[in-house]
């Protein structure tokens, strides 16, 4: 197979995890005989130093022209004083509308090796398993009108959706529960906004074309406490975009660190795939970054893009395999007596443990 993979590193840590997902990928491609090409581009604030714009008409070119987009991360404080339609964070919007990539998925999965991980306690998170549907294109992220009147003290934003917008996103989500557990939580604020009304109407009709999957909805605030007090009870939780970014990333204490998380971005002519974390200018070139995110990022890139499900399944068991021996990064580390692993060095520990993984399969089918 030969894939077409533009790669932005962004901004903070993005470069340093960036940096072992496409080591490991390579390593896939290598050992399994596939064609994987690597185009790297500027964007956020790194492209706003280099080329004046936090999306560059080269950097959005090179990803329409891909069959993925595999990003770091963007966004620093030093430009928190530009316009918002000026920052990293506006590169990334307008990257994701062009891609028209609509769902975002976001797994959170609890698993033995980091047991010690969580704040929760074992019994209340043990067997966890959840994906969070969200909504990537709507709501309040990209309605207009929006302003900022400094002058007067003032500020708006529009939160609104369509019935087709939200359609589109319950079939995922209802696709992916029907392949899981066959649990939809539909999580709104259906008490107070009229979007989250038209959201519980639309995401019911679709609802009833899947009679193999049960759906119930919660409001967003009870949603948030049961996260907390029975992770466990959750399958496939669908929402909109912005309670969907804050419940999934509620949903880390299932690992113990943001740093765990991965996404893939689906549903557009271009599927994108990053880490959930943000750019952590505090971690930045220290080589403590947990690169698992992205690196578990790219196992999705290559479960939704590539098809290669067991190449996928291979970067992941390699993951719990390398957490399992007790190799951890800062984030995840609470044994004091054990030096936690750089960044580096754990996209080393995965990159062998996939190649463990890819042989023995592989000696299997030759059997």
């Amino acid at each position: 197979m030969h894939l077409n993979i533009t790669v932005l590193p962004g901004d903070g840590i993005g470069p340093e995890v960036t940096k072992q997902a496409v080591r490991v990928l390579r390593a896939v491609g290598d050992l399994s005989g596939h064609d994987f090409h690597f185009k790297e581009q500027a964007v956020g604030g790194a492209a706003i130093e280099r080329l004046g714009s936090p999306l560059p008409p080269a950097t959005l070119d090179a990803c329409l022209e891909a069959d993925a987009v595999l990003l770091g991360a963007v966004g620093a404080p030093k430009y928190d004083g530009l316009p918002s339609s000026a920052r990293p964070e506006a590169g990334l919007l307008t990257l994701r509308r062009a891609l028209g990539g609509f769902a975002n998925l976001r797994p959170a999965i609890w698993h033995p090796a980091i047991a010690h991980c969580s704040p929760l306690q074992r019994k209340v998170v043990e067997g966890a398993d959840i994906l969070v549907v969200r909504e990537l294109l709507g709501g309040i992220y990209f309605g207009e009108p929006r302003e900022l009147d400094a002058t007067g003290g003032s500020a708006h934003n529009t939160m609104c959706y369509t019935e087709a917008e939200i359609e589109r996103v319950a079939h995922v989500a209802f696709a992916q529960a029907r392949n899981r557990r066959g649990l939809v939580t539909s999580v709104d604020k259906a008490n107070v906004l009229e979007t989250s009304q038209l959201w519980r109407q639309v995401v019911t009709r679709v609802g009833g074309e899947y009679p193999e999957v049960r759906l119930e909805h919660l409001y967003v605030d009870a949603c948030a406490m049961h996260l907390m007090m029975d992770p466990r009870r959750f399958d496939v939780i669908l929402t909109e975009n912005l309670f969907g970014d804050i419940l999934s990333d509620e949903a880390a204490t299932i690992t113990g660190s943001l740093g765990m998380l991965p996404s893939a971005t689906i549903g557009g002519e271009v599927d994108l795939y990053e880490p959930v974390h943000g750019s952590a200018p505090d971690l930045a070139g220290r080589g403590v970054a947990n690169p698992l995110g992205a690196i578990w990022s790219a196992a999705l890139l290559l479960r939704h893009t590539a098809g290669m499900e067991a190449e996928a399944a291979d970067i992941e068991s390699a993951i719990w395999d390398v957490l399992h021996d007790g190799h951890f990064t800062r984030d995840l580390q609470r044994d004091v007596m054990r030096p936690a692993v750089s960044t580096a060095e754990m996209g080393d520990l995965v990159e062998q443990s996939v190649a463990d993984w890819l042989s023995r399969r592989h000696a299997f089918h030759a059997v």
